[in-house]
C-alpha cells in the first residue's frame, strides 16, 4: 500500500488473481458474496473474449465508483412484479446490473425449458457489462439467447446531432456443433463509450466518421469526445454513419427497437431520462432497462439438428472466397474464441492505467492485497542493504 508506483505499460494478471480480487472488492463495497462472484465473472468474461472495452478497465469507474457515490446499490433487490408462464417483468431497484441480468436470463431459460420460449423485461437496473454473457447462458443450454439494453444518451438519430439514444446493443447467441457459439454482440452505433474510453487510455484517436459535433462535423480527439458526450456537445453515430447513403437509418432503426423493448414492456425510463443526473446536475441512479429472450431449440426439430445446421452455415461462410489482401473470413464469436485460446494461460492484459485503478480500489477499500505486477519492495530493500 502507499503511493502509486509507475508500473510496466502492460502486464498479464492471472485470471484467478483478478477474479479473486474483483470478487473481494465487490464484497468489501457491500455486494453479497454470491452476487459479487457473478459481477466479477461478467467482467472477466469480457477480457477472456478480448473485449477489453467492457472488462477489468471498467471495474472501478463504472461499478466501484458508482456504488460508492450512490448511483447504484450494492445489494440487489430482484423483484418480480408481473409473471405469466412464458413472460415476466422484474424490477432491479437500482441494484447491480449484472445480477439483475443474470437472474433475468436464468428465469427466461427456466420458462423456455418448460414452454419452449421465455422472455423477461427488467427495469430500474444499472450497467450489466457485456450483453453476450447472458446470451451465452442460453447457448450453453442449447437455447437461442437474445438480449438488449438501453443506455445513457449518446447517439444521434439519422439527420440529427443531439445525443438522445443509447448505444443499445442487440445481441444474439446461437448454439452450434462447433467449440463456440455464434455470438453477435455489438452496439447499434458505430462505436461506444467503452471503446472511446479504451482509445483515450491508450492515447489513440477515435476513427473519423464515428462521432459528430453539434455543427455536424466529425471529431476524433478521444479525450474531448468523452467530455463532449457528457455535456451534450457531441454524439455518436448509428451503424451506417451519417445520413442514409450507407445505411445510417438502419442502425438508427435497430437502436430504436432496443430502446422500446428496454422500456415500453416494463414502463421503464428511456432516452434523456437515462442521463444519470438529477434536476440539480448531481449524479443519480440511471434506471436502465433490459430484455432477455430464451428459445429452446429442442422445441423445434431438436437441438442437434439446429446446431449441425447452424455449424454448416458458418463453415460454408468461412470457406467462401476472400477479398484480395484478406487472409480469411471469420464468423461472429470466432475471434472471441481465438482470443480466449490466446489468453487462457496468460491472464488478463492490464496497462498502466488499469493497474493504477486496481491499486486505487485496493487502497480506497483498505484491502490487504498485493498484485503480481507490483514491485517486491522488500526484495529491493534487502538488495540495497546488502550493497551497503
Amino acid at each position: 500500500k502507499g503511493g502509486w508506483i509507475t508500473m510496466p505499460d502492460t502486464v498479464f494478471i492471472p485470471w484467478e488473481q483478478i477474479t479473486d480480487f474483483m470478487t473481494k472488492a465487490f464484497i468489501k463495497a457491500g455486494v453479497p458474496h454470491e452476487e459479487a462472484a457473478i459481477c466479477a465473472d461478467v467482467l472477466a468474461e469480457s477480457d477472456r473474449r478480448g473485449i477489453d472495452s467492457h472488462g477489468v478497465n471498467r471495474f472501478k469507474p463504472i461499478y466501484i465508483d458508482r456504488i460508492l457515490c450512490g448511483m447504484q446499490k450494492p445489494v440487489t433487490d430482484f423483484e418480480i412484479i408481473k409473471e405469466t408462464a412464458t413472460t415476466a417483468v422484474v424490477d432491479g431497484h437500482d441494484g447491480m446490473g449484472m445480477v439483475v441480468a443474470y437472474k433475468s436470463m436464468e428465469l427466461a431459460i427456466r420458462k423456455a425449458k418448460q414452454y419452449g420460449m421465455g422472455m423477461v423485461a427488467a427495469r430500474n437496473s444499472t450497467h450489466y457489462g457485456i450483453a453476450g454473457y447472458y446470451a451465452g447462458m442460453a447457448t450453453k443450454k442449447n437455447m437461442i439467447g437474445i438480449t438488449g439494453t438501453n443506455a445513457r444518451p449518446s447517439v444521434a438519430p439519422t439527420f440529427g446531432v443531439e445525443n438522445i439514444l443509447g448505444t443499445n446493443p442487440l445481441t444474439f447467441g446461437l448454439p452450434t456443433d462447433e467449440e463456440f457459439p455464434f455470438m453477435i454482440d455489438c452496439a447499434t452505433s458505430i462505436t461506444q463509450r467503452g471503446r472511446i474510453e479504451y482509445y483515450a487510455r491508450r492515447g489513440m484517436e477515435t476513427p473519423a466518421g464515428a462521432v459528430i459535433r453539434q455543427d455536424g462535423e466529425s471529431i476524433t480527439d478521444s479525450d474531448q469526445i468523452l467530455k463532449d458526450l457528457t455535456n451534450g456537445e457531441a454524439a455518436l453515430l448509428p451503424l451506417g454513419g451519417m445520413g442514409e447513403t450507407l445505411g445510417g437509418h438502419k442502425g438508427y432503426g435497430y437502436a430504436t427497437v432496443v430502446e422500446i423493448l428496454s422500456s415500453a414492456l416494463q414502463a421503464g425510463c428511456c432516452l434523456k431520462m437515462l442521463s444519470g443526473l438529477n434536476e440539480h446536475g448531481q449524479k443519480s441512479p440511471i434506471h436502465l432497462g433490459h430484455f432477455f429472450i430464451a428459445i429452446d431449440t429442442e422445441a423445434f426439430l431438436g437441438a442437434d439438428t439446429f446446431k449441425e445446421q447452424a455449424g454448416n452455415i458458418l463453415r460454408e461462410l468461412r470457406k467462401s472466397k476472400t477479398a484480395p489482401g484478406c487472409e480469411r473470413i471469420y464468423t461472429a464469436g470466432e475471434k472471441e474464441y481465438l482470443a480466449w485460446l490466446d489468453r487462457k494461460d496468460k491472464g488478463v492484459p492490464a496497462g498502466g492505467s488499469i493497474q493504477k485503478d486496481l491499486c486505487d480500489v485496493r487502497d480506497l477499500l483498505d484491502m490487504p492485497y498485493r498484485f503480481s505486477f507490483e514491485p517486491d519492495n522488500s526484495a529491493v530493500l534487502n538488495k540495497s542493504a546488502s550493497r551497503g
